[in-house]
């Protein structure tokens, strides 16, 4: 099988999976942002992706997504879902449409300053680990807070939470976790409807939860390629 077959099949398969999933938990398949995650595979499979429709694209490094994004066509949506560097953030708001791991206020001041023209849309991550924030994101306890603080800003759409589902704890009752904290926040930040959850070993689990913007790689691409 070639490349194109090759990921070609695979896309098929995840969307079959995700409208199976979506239709199970009593939801519409178009509530559900399919993101692949390119990093660290060649520009040619992001043009292969490209001619097969799809336009939603993450990326966890700045230099690397930055050079992709001059080589490819304008109208790709490029989410940033890494742990954010300071010193980088000026360029990922340069060229990500959507920033999915905002944890801190000070990343939240950095993408206003840079975004005065047309609000960024961003996710706020919330750790789902024990103890919180050891793996980046907000301790759930801090989340309002920092979500009022950063709605004051301008130039930031605040587009909802985003997570990481946690290595030492089952994946349903993260999902289970994030669902009900998720449901909370919209209390108090109604416009705040997104959720980035699920990755290619639990997307499944995570649409059963609430998930609208799932974040898979491995699935669609195969394993990742090494880093020079």
């Amino acid at each position: 099988m070639n490349r194109i077959d090759e990921i070609k099949s695979n896309l098929d398969n995840v969307g079959a999976k995700i409208a199976a999933a979506a239709i199970k938990a009593h939801r519409s398949p178009d509530e559900i942002t399919l993101i692949v995650v390119t990093k660290t595979f060649p520009l040619s499979d992001l043009e292969i992706l490209y001619s097969l429709g799809v336009r939603e694209f993450g990326e966890n490094r700045d230099q690397e997504a930055s050079s992709k994004v001059g080589q490819l066509p304008s109208d790709i949506n490029w989410h940033f879902q890494g742990q954010i560097q300071s010193n980088k953030l000026k360029s990922i708001t340069n060229w990500a449409n959507y920033i999915h791991s905002v944890d801190q206020l000070k990343y939240a001041q950095i993408i206003s300053e840079q975004s005065r023209v047309q609000a960024k849309p961003i996710f706020i991550q919330v750790s789902l680990d024990h103890p919180p924030e050891s793996r980046g994101g907000v301790d759930p306890a801090k989340l309002v807070q920092l979500a009022s603080e950063i709605t004051k800003l301008p130039g930031i759409s605040l587009h909802g939470l985003m997570a990481v589902a946690p290595t030492d704890t089952a994946p349903g009752t993260a999902f289970a976790n994030l669902k009900k904290i998720h449901t909370d926040f919209l209390a108090s930040f109604p416009t705040a409807k997104s959720l980035s959850s699920g990755m290619s070993g639990d997307y499944e689990m995570a649409i059963s939860y609430g998930a609208t913007h799932l974040r898979i790689g491995s699935s669609i691409l195969g394993n990742r390629q090494p880093i020079a």
